[in-house]
């Protein structure tokens, strides 16, 4: 899953080491209709950057999150304070996309399953909200624009990462010029990829400025953590929907 930031050519980011999910062993007991809207209306909104050209980035610095100007007690447009929410639907480039919506599709539509769909949606949204703002804690001064579902979709990861910690995840892991295929407990498939996002994010931590542009690891951090202590909140108490043991 790439990270939230929106790229520049002179952003320097590290990456991730590439292991790339393929599916997962639980099945859902419906349809999941709210996380396959949320697919298509991230495709749908990433088409129409797409159609903007030249006014792709004068619609990014509006609709994506800017921690500084976010942080403004006074901002000039108090649609400013919205920019959270639209920030999660828009792409920084079709690999940003296709990575997201791959884990999300993966992910989600268990984690849907087991909430419900309309909590599912508040869930989704409130951990892609809160995840921008644990971006602007560790990047107040950035005049950067945030965006991406990477911090909605951690929340995502975070939630499947208690209910699911037996399943286990088809992995293609590339070794120079071998693809294997693995079979990974979901616990440690996740667990590695949460320490990836801490080790980077830390790695940040008084080397960023105002034009530091990349991947926002503290978003993706604060979306894992935030959709653990959600699904505490959210999950119904019915014994009918209590987690799979695999």
């Amino acid at each position: 899953m790439r990270g939230s930031r929106y790229y520049k050519k002179t952003s320097r980011h590290r990456r991730s080491i590439p292991i790339i999910p393929l599916k997962d062993t639980i099945p859902s007991s419906r349809i999941p209709y709210v996380n396959y809207g949320l697919i298509a209306l991230n495709c749908a909104v990433f088409l129409y950057q797409l159609a903007l050209g030249e006014r792709l980035t004068d619609f990014v610095y509006t609709y994506g999150v800017i921690p500084f100007r976010f942080l403004q007690i006074f901002p000039r447009d108090p649609g400013e304070l919205l920019t959270p929410l639209s920030a999660m639907f828009l792409h920084g480039g079709w690999m940003h996309l296709l990575g997201n919506m791959l884990y999300l599709h993966i992910f989600g539509n268990n984690v849907e399953d087991m909430l419900g769909r309309g909590r599912y949606l508040l869930f989704y949204l409130t951990c892609g909200g809160l995840s921008f703002l644990s971006q602007i804690a560790f990047q107040s001064n950035s005049m950067v624009p945030n965006i991406g579902a990477s911090g909605a979709i951690a929340g995502v990861l975070g939630a499947y990462f208690l209910l699911f910690p037996r399943a286990r995840v088809l992995t293609l892991v590339p070794l120079f010029l071998f693809f294997p295929v693995v079979e990974i407990p979901a616990f440690f498939f996740l667990g590695f990829w949460f320490l990836m996002q801490f080790l980077s994010g830390a790695a940040t931590i008084g080397k960023t400025s105002a034009l530091t542009g990349g991947v926002a690891w503290w978003a993706h951090i604060g979306g894992f953590l935030v959709g653990m202590l959600l699904l505490k909140l959210l999950l119904p108490h019915d014994s009918a929907r209590r987690p799979v043991i695999v």
